[in-house]
């Protein structure tokens, strides 16, 4: 098989030809629907070479009819191949009417229209369309949409589509169809179609402009109760859309629906979003706060989309951020005015600052904005979504709120109904701010993670604090060069002996006591004068850019700033420094086969953490968590997967047994049987409940044992049973954990969802038994390699999560994932191409593990490979 060829940025072209109008007819079958569409086409004005032919996308069609004007086409006139339908001679202006048979029931790649649990939906987004009718898969085409849908009354009572009901009616033996019209011109990747036996729950909400709009949550019945959250989460971001930037809803009908088997979280598809169930169902037995919190974030990221990202769309799939990475930071933005600030900053870079740096670090690193791919469906990453995110978080700050909101509103009126560029979102904001943004722009188009070396010092004779900056960004597959970045930093100093933010002033301007800096060259000193004591500095307050910063601070200076520090997240990171600085030290024991001895630093930190009055118990739970396993191999030259478990492991066993009663006295406090509610203050209280139990449950304290099983046994909620089950089985008690999983397994297995969890917390056991465990796992009947959810659940947690077992030196964790990756290749490219990398990343261990790492990926490249995996192990072994 020849090599799949990488597709340019500096090759875009405008299309040939345009579509003004697409109208669409499914006639519904598992395995022959018929699709017929007439396009209504004319030459873009822009394009006027002379026999231009018509070349539209379609894979995996049976084309049965094409005419042009009304006159069919002989065999000489247009071509077809595996990709492509091409007509030779077209009108400027004309109809272009074709029929199709497409297979859903064998689409097990779930792109384009394909069935799931007996339901058809669609997913167009990046290039699934050309797998539903021929067209010009693209997103620079946008068209108003008209969709009529034929299906069996009996089984396909509900008929869905884009836009809003316009007709509806009954067909001869026993079928019905509706139609809808969309009146919002769209490219393709935003059809939707569904198609099932569902129920709904309806709501409605009145714009700020008065409108009434009807609200539907579309799922199978048995769900119906699942639904409370996600609709009063839609209804929230709707109004804060319209209070933070002036976005009102355009249509008379939102309607979301839920889907078993879906690639993604969700799809913003115009007026019909599609979720994964995961993304949209909770109920307080079934869902723990982390999925409530994601349930609201997800919905309103999706609705968000409805302006950034549908009204205003990106020409090609190169400007990918422009809608995502604004769209997170939207939804971002939503989280935190809705729930602890600080808290979702803290989970947003903990997060970040695991997954997307490794991401940099490794063979795929790519820009913002990437130069270059072979499969648009491998760039829908953490660099796409989250850097890009933190990207306009920058530009935010820069401008000032005021300015950037100017910016957004210019942005969407100018651009509303089109397709654009990067260049024209940064554009609407140095255009209403006057600021020089061209250097700013290199975020979009470097890649990596930029370095800062700072180092200071305090003048005592004239109380000066002097702060020297230094900016690298290393190498990375493709751009060996590296330009210096525009990089805000956010500071204060916080006087040692006052322990407050000192006022600061730089070049005679007074910038208070909390400013942002800029860094733009290869070094910079700054000199803040009129300070009146020595100072710490707090640096990259609330991660100010995604960089990573190295300051020579002591431990009593992280300690000092732990206790003192006025932001919230950089008290959070100062504890995340302490504590690596101790792990670094038990994992270099650990290597050198010495004893192992626990910094007391640490120890009285955290007692003071544990016994102090706060304000945020979430931020405080989230203080007393250690930096995971991902996040310490991130920052040690060769990870030592051993090594750091150990080190970790001894570092909660000596918390614990120092603090004991410490701890239980925390758990004990925030005991509640209130009702449950996912609300900020209870979440704050079983979070830090249940991070005080897990100290308590690494030495298995006998009481704490007991409290867990207690807890368990409580059925209360599921963050509260999920908690206490993941300690029993993560502990040495079989005798416990057996039972626990046996009930737990039996009481939900009825529950597609609750099993994801009874499988991961099951994938992510310690002990070296795991792996056997997870193999008998994957034969188990609620269990699927065709489901997504189901093998992010298993093989995607043990691969990312479970390190000291994955990474057995013996390799057959990486044989395992090698062989699922194989077989989910032929079954669905997509999700085989996102599972592998972990395997990508063997490069950054012990010779040994790299060896066997390396063989599994030259036995996948061995095989015939998608485009999807072909590029990524490509990529890998490149490296």
């Amino acid at each position: 098989m020849s090599a799949p060829q990488p597709i340019h940025l500096h090759d875009y072209q405008l299309p040939a030809y345009r579509v003004t109008h697409t109208e669409l007819k499914f006639d519904l079958s598992p395995s022959a629907t018929r699709v017929v569409a007439r396009l209504h086409l004319e030459r873009h004005s822009e394009r006027q070479e002379d026999n231009l032919p018509l070349v539209l996308n379609g894979e995996h069609l049976k084309l049965l009819r094409v005419a042009i004007d009304g006159q069919e086409l002989g065999a000489g006139e247009y071509s077809v191949d595996a990709e492509t339908l091409t007509i030779f001679e077209v009108p400027q202006r004309f109809l272009l009417d074709t029929e199709v048979e497409i297979a859903p029931e064998s689409n097990t790649a779930l792109e384009g229209l394909y069935l799931s649990n007996g339901m058809f939906c669609t997913q167009c987004e990046a290039e699934g369309f050309r797998r539903i009718t021929y067209y010009p898969d693209r997103p620079d085409v946008m068209a108003t949409f008209s969709t009529t849908v034929i299906g069996d009354a009996a089984s396909l009572p509900v008929l869905l589509s884009n836009g809003n009901p316009v007709e509806r009616g009954e067909l001869p033996n026993g079928r019905h169809f509706v139609t809808w019209e969309d009146p919002f011109p769209k490219p393709c990747y935003l059809f939707a179609l569904v198609a099932g036996d569902l129920e709904k729950v309806e709501d409605r909400f009145t714009t700020m402009s008065g409108r009434d709009v009807t609200l539907q949550i579309w799922v199978e019945k048995e769900n119906l109760d699942k639904t409370d959250h996600a609709m009063a989460s839609l209804k929230r971001a709707m109004k804060w859309d319209e209070d933070t930037y002036g976005r009102e809803y355009d249509l008379d009908l939102f309607m979301i629906v839920a889907v078993n088997d879906f690639n993604m979280g969700a799809m913003e598809n115009k007026g019909l979003n599609i979720f994964n169930s995961a993304a949209v169902l909770t109920h307080p037995l079934t869902a723990t706060d982390a999925a409530f919190q994601r349930v609201e974030g997800i919905v309103a990221h999706e609705y968000f989309h409805n302006w950034s990202g549908n009204r205003v769309t990106c020409r090609d799939w190169f400007q990918l951020s422009l809608k995502e990475g604004f769209t997170v930071f939207r939804d971002q933005s939503f989280s935190a005015d809705t729930n602890s600030a600080p808290v979702k900053r803290i989970e947003d870079v903990s997060f970040f600052r695991t997954a997307q740096f490794a991401e940099d670090a490794g063979p795929t690193a790519h820009p913002v904005r990437p130069d270059h791919y072979i499969e648009i469906s491998n760039f829908y990453t953490l660099t796409i979504y989250e850097k890009g995110a933190e990207v306009v978080r920058m530009l935010r700050n820069l401008l000032g709120w005021e300015a950037f909101r100017k910016g957004t509103d210019l942005y969407f009126s100018r651009f509303d109904g089109q397709a654009v560029t990067i260049e024209d979102f940064v554009g609407c904001m140095h255009e209403v701010s006057g600021q020089d943004l061209s250097q700013f722009m290199s975020w979009y188009s470097q890649a990596g993670t930029p370095e800062i070396d700072a180092n200071g010092h305090y003048d005592y004779a004239k109380s000066e604090y002097h702060l020297t900056l230094r900016q690298r960004t290393p190498a990375t597959p493709d751009q060996h060069e590296k330009l210096p970045l525009h990089i805000p930093i956010r500071l204060g100093l916080v006087g040692t002996k006052s322990g407050d933010d000192l006022e600061m002033t730089l070049d005679g301007e007074t910038l208070g006591k909390d400013a942002v800096i800029h860094l733009r060259e290869e070094e910079q000193n700054f000199v803040f004068t009129g300070i009146a004591e020595a100072p710490v500095p707090s640096l990259l307050r609330g991660f100010s850019a995604p960089v990573k910063l190295r300051f020579p601070y002591g431990r009593e200076d992280l300690a000092f700033l732990l206790q003192h520090d006025s932001d919230g997240f950089n008290r959070w990171d100062a504890g995340q420094r302490l504590a690596m600085l101790a792990l670094d030290d038990l994992i270099a024991a650990h290597r050198n086969g010495v004893e192992k001895v626990m910094d007391v630093r640490v120890v009285d930190a955290f007692r003071t953490l544990l016994t102090a009055k706060v304000d945020d118990k979430a931020v405080l739970a989230e203080m007393l968590t250690l930096p995971s396993e991902a996040y310490i191999a991130e920052q040690q030259p060769v990870v030592d997967v051993d090594a750091i478990h150990a080190a970790r492991t001894f570092v909660k066993q000596s918390l614990a047994v120092a603090l004991r009663d410490e701890f239980m006295a925390v758990y004990g406090d925030h005991q509640s049987d209130v009702s449950y509610a996912p609300e900020p203050g209870q979440i704050a209280d079983r979070a830090l409940k249940n991070v005080a139990l897990s100290y308590l449950m690494s030495i298995e304290d006998e009481e704490a044992v007991a409290l867990t099983q207690q807890q368990f046994e409580a059925d209360h909620n599921m963050t509260d049973v999920r908690a206490a089950l993941t300690l029993l089985t993560h502990s040495s008690r079989s005798d416990l954990a057996d039972p626990a999983l046996k009930a737990f397994g039996e009481k939900w297995a009825h529950d597609s969802l609750v099993m994801d969890q009874w499988f991961s917390i099951q994938v992510t056991r310690p002990q070296p038994d795991v792996l056997e465990r997870l193999k008998f796992l994957m034969q188990h009947p609620a269990f699927s390699l065709k489901n997504p959810n189901k093998v992010r659940a298993l093989i995607g947690t043990f691969a990312s999560q479970n390190r000291v077992n994955f990474h057995r030196i013996d390799g057959e964790g990486y044989q395992l994932l090698a062989d699922v990756v194989i077989e989910l290749n032929k079954l669905n490219p997509e999700i085989a191409a996102r599972i592998i990398t972990p395997l990508t990343r063997w490069q950054r261990f012990d010779e040994t593990r790299q060896a066997l790492m390396k063989a599994e990926l030259e036995r996948i490249r061995a095989e015939e490979l998608s485009p999807n995996v072909y590029e990524v192990v490509e990529k890998a072994l490149a490296a």
